[in-house]
């Protein structure tokens, strides 16, 4: 115990010693590095300091190279142009010396012009006074001639133009008539060539339309049917489709007589389907009737639209190709209207092609040339007008319009398809057997017999039979009564007579018909 307090009682008497050495010894150890790092940092600033006077003696090497190579491109450039500069003053100065050798050659002629001005002159002078000399000799010679002559100069002068413009003028003549005369004989022949290449193109079938038509039957019982008690069901039947049915001692066999083909045809079909029907009386003749007429109106728009595709016409308006349709069932002097259009759609399509002009337009002008002659209203109007007149309605090409307007010469030609059009209705028409012309005119007496008859009032239907020698009018029973009657008759009689020329005489029948209709349900 004695010794570790001993030594703890030492170490308690040294501690404060230890600490005072510790600091003497830490203070000198750091008074030691301040002055090593002094030193150092002394000598870093000297390294420093040595080096910045190395790179500053550098640069200033550098920047003294530069400065002189600078200079000497400096200098190099300003010789460069200073020998630019002398190269263009040399040019100048040659240039001076030649605008002044040009100077001394213009004024050198100057002078030279200025002499010989001088010389034309005074020879222009001497040239005037020789020429009034001369004028004055010509003068005195032109009067001795007119004293010899007994005539004038001026009258010498106009005599002997006028003899030359005459000679002149006549043989003139004779070149431009030598000219026309070989440009008709050339323009014929080109035309008669066209036309001939055209009609041999062109196949043709002769269609000549009847006013007659026939209805086969299988034997002849089936005549009293038709004919029906007291013959009113072919009564019916004249009234309801206004054609005359001929039923005589032909065998087998019923006619059909009547102008127009339209009414014909219905006629001709409403009788096939009574007769394989069966049921024959006047209740069933009209319903068959009607249902004809519809199934022939689209047959017609049919018969149009097939036309047109086979001619390759397209954006025809309906109501046009309805109008084709319906040229099938009508004839030009007994020519079929639609055989004839196709004929001249075809002719113009071969024309225009070999003249170079618009095929389609030609084929279209052709096909729609005789248009006007299908409706029945506007009668007054030539039917080329008509025509040209429904083909504006319904926005047709101009040109096309003005073929079909011009095709007869009411208008003027404004087109070429218009002499075309005209050449090729001639060509189709004259043909041999085409048309006759005894039964246009009489188809024309018949429907002007119908007319005539229609514009009174109260007339519902008019029907031309029996070749023009009868004309039926049906009567409304409401407006016209049976005193009416008799005197309606009369005054159409009347009229027919002082306003138509016509053979034998026609026999005029007014029919009042009253109906009372009940429904029994």
């Amino acid at each position: 115990m004695d010794i570790v307090l001993y030594i703890i009682i030492g170490l308690l008497a040294g501690v404060p010693t230890g600490i005072v050495i510790g600091r003497y010894m830490l203070r000198k150890l750091f008074k030691d590095q301040e002055q090593a790092a002094q030193t150092k940092v002394k000598k870093i600033l000297k390294d420093a300091e040595n080096d910045a006077e190395i790179l500053r003696k550098n640069k200033l090497l550098e920047a003294k190279e530069k400065f002189l190579q600078m200079k000497a491109e400096h200098e190099n450039e300003i010789n460069s142009k200073n020998n630019t500069i002398n190269q263009r003053e040399n040019g100048v100065k040659q240039k001076e010396q030649s605008y002044n050798q040009r100077l001394e050659n213009v004024s050198r002629k100057e002078t030279e012009l200025d002499n010989v001005r001088k010389n034309l002159e005074r020879q222009t002078e001497i040239a005037v006074k020789k020429q009034e000399e001369v004028e004055h000799l010509k003068q005195q010679h032109v009067e001795q001639l007119e004293t010899i002559a007994g005539i004038s100069a001026e009258d010498a002068k106009n005599q002997l133009v006028d003899n030359l413009r005459e000679e002149a003028r006549t043989k003139a003549m004779m070149q431009i008539k030598d000219i026309v005369d070989e440009a008709k004989l050339t323009a014929t022949k080109e035309a008669k060539k066209i036309v001939i290449q055209t009609i041999q193109r062109t196949a043709t079938e002769s269609a000549i339309e009847n006013t007659v038509s026939i209805f086969n039957i299988e034997n002849d019982e089936i005549k009293g049917r038709i004919i029906g008690r007291e013959g009113r069901n072919i009564r019916a039947l004249e009234a309801a489709t206004g054609i005359e049915i001929i039923v005589d001692d032909t065998p087998e066999a019923i006619i059909l007589s009547g102008f127009d083909p339209v009414r014909r045809e219905i006629a001709r079909l409403a009788m096939h389907r009574l007769v394989t029907d069966g049921r024959i009386h006047p209740a069933r003749i009209e319903e068959v009737v009607a249902k004809t007429k519809k199934q022939i109106e689209e047959e017609i728009v049919e018969i149009g639209e097939r036309t047109v595709i086979d001619l390759g016409i397209h954006g025809l308006h309906p109501e046009l190709i309805r109008m084709v349709g319906r040229m099938r069932y009508r004839s030009s002097y007994g020519q079929n209207l639609l055989q004839h259009s196709r004929e001249v759609a075809n002719f113009c399509a071969t024309m225009a092609a070999e003249l170079g002009l618009n095929v389609k337009l030609a084929k279209r002008a052709g096909l729609l040339h005789d248009i006007g002659k299908v409706p029945d209203d506007n009668p007054e109007l030539p039917h080329a007008i008509l025509g040209m007149q429904l083909a504006e309605k319904f926005k047709e090409h101009p040109e096309v319009c003005n073929a079909i307007g011009a095709h007869h010469d009411e208008i003027e030609m404004t087109s070429m398809l218009s002499p075309i059009v005209q050449a090729c209705d001639a060509i189709s028409g004259a043909r041999p057997g085409a048309r006759r012309e005894v039964v246009e005119s009489y188809i024309k007496r018949l429907k002007e017999l119908e007319e005539l008859a229609l514009s009174y009032p109260g007339v519902e239907k008019t029907f031309a039979i029996q070749a023009g020698r009868e004309l039926r009018v049906v009567v409304e029973s409401e407006k016209i009564s049976d005193a009416q009657s008799e005197i309606l008759a009369a005054d159409i009689s009347n009229r027919i007579q002082t306003e138509m020329t016509y053979p034998g005489q026609i026999k005029v029948t007014v029919i009042r018909e009253t109906r009372s209709v009940a429904f029994a349900k």
